[in-house]
């Protein structure tokens, strides 16, 4: 008797199967994608937060070799360099700390989609790198004053412009939406960094003790 050998062959999807696994697949990256933006979201949020304390660490650093002053405070007697500052180029305070800085890759947040990374402090490096405000009256005497924050800043519903903004504490300003989902971070003068609301923010400037905060706007 002749055994006849059995094969065994795979077989293929139907149609409907296939259509049944693409679903499939659609609802799982349906799924899977908000979860996965709100995981690159923080962490660039993180990165925005880490970046902001090391600048307030690299301007205490600065200050204690330079009589216990910020940059922005000696520049506010420099006639030369408030010029400057008031006509679009505020990347002079930063360059000004660029040895405690180390890199300027810390002055760009990564949620900043309309500015570059700077590759030094000398090769075209200019505001267009830099993604955070300086506040000019900032004093380590007053621990709890704004040093420096997110410039995605609106006073009375407009974005504000490159420059000095004399901001008073109770002036309707906001965090923009481009960064951070409507909030915003900020730098303390005891070296402390807060991710705020817009709410939270105006309540920071009221306790700088203050009535008007100078914002140097990159």
């Amino acid at each position: 008797m002749t055994i006849q050998p059995t094969t065994h062959g795979s077989r293929a999807l139907t149609l409907t199967e296939l259509l049944v696994v693409i679903c499939l697949v659609a609802v799982v990256a349906f799924l899977l994608l908000p979860a996965l933006a709100a995981a690159k979201a923080k962490h660039s949020r993180m990165n925005c937060v880490n970046y902001l304390k090391q600048f307030a660490l690299a301007s205490r650093i600065w200050e204690a070799d330079n009589g216990d002053k910020y940059p922005m405070q000696l520049a506010v007697t420099n006639d030369v360099m408030i010029k400057l500052i008031s006509n679009g180029n505020a990347y002079v305070l930063w360059q000004t700390m660029s040895n405690e800085l180390g890199t300027p890759k810390i002055l760009l947040c990564p949620e900043d989609k309309k500015r570059t990374e700077a590759v030094s402090f000398t090769d075209n490096f200019s505001d267009a790198n830099i993604s955070y405000f300086l506040n000019l009256d900032a004093s380590d005497a007053y621990p709890q004053m704004i040093l420096s924050g997110d410039d995605n800043l609106a006073v009375n519903g407009v974005r504000v412009r490159p420059g000095i903004l004399n901001l008073s504490t109770n002036a309707s300003v906001a965090w923009t939406k481009e960064r951070h989902g409507g909030a915003g971070n900020i730098a303390l003068s005891d070296g402390s960094v807060q991710t705020t609301t817009t709410l939270a923010l105006q309540s920071a400037l009221v306790n700088t003790g203050t009535a008007t905060n100078r914002l140097v706007i990159p």
